[in-house]
């Protein structure tokens, strides 16, 4: 019997929606041998959702993440935004995602496969059996920071300012998460 999955697209910008479709047509194919049945929905962020709806992150965008099993994300921004105040840019679209459904732990692996070793700039004994796996907070920092912009100095000098705030319990979680994970990864 099949397994069906509630899947939210999420095209976005530039090359986005050109991904987007070679993504679905490869999880049609993973569908078909695996007796798995998907229903696609397809909702706006970032500049899309600019260019239709005048915000980086609709409420519909919203409604449809949450009422998904699972959420495929493609790309967000360019350059056609970048003069847009910084709380309508699509880039917006992708922080308020993460607030919303609590996404807060990125992970970056990086290996590399024997069959490229030697396409590397770096030598084999320093390449070989590289097997790192990078656990980044996504809702804290840079990211929320206040205060943040750009500043008049009573002097007359621009001052940039952005602001790294972590509270203990981002840290806490954001440890968790890499400990479970390094403990998956045989202590690595």
């Amino acid at each position: 019997m099949a397994q069906h999955y509630r899947i939210t697209l999420l095209p976005g910008d530039g090359i986005g929606p050109e991904i987007m479709t070679v993504a679905v047509q490869v999880l049609e194919r993973i569908g078909e041998k695996f007796d798995l049945v998907f229903e696609w929905t397809e909702a706006l962020i970032g500049g899309s959702a600019i260019d239709a709806t005048g915000e980086p992150f609709p409420a519909a965008t919203l409604e449809a993440c949450l009422n998904s099993d699972s959420i495929l994300l493609a790309a967000i921004g360019g350059y056609k935004w970048d003069s847009l105040p910084r709380n309508l840019r699509p880039e917006t679209g992708l922080l308020a995602l993460r607030s919303s459904l609590n996404l807060f732990a990125n992970l970056r692996p990086a290996t590399i496969l024997p069959q490229l070793i030697e396409a590397s700039t770096l030598k084999r004994n320093v390449v070989e059996g590289v097997d790192v796996m990078v656990v980044r907070g996504l809702t804290g920092g840079l990211y929320f920071g206040q205060p943040r912009g750009i500043f008049t100095t009573e002097t007359g000098e621009k001052r940039g300012v952005n602001t790294m705030t972590y509270t203990e319990s981002e840290i806490d979680r954001i440890g968790h998460v890499a400990f479970q994970t390094a403990m998956k990864r045989r202590k690595k």
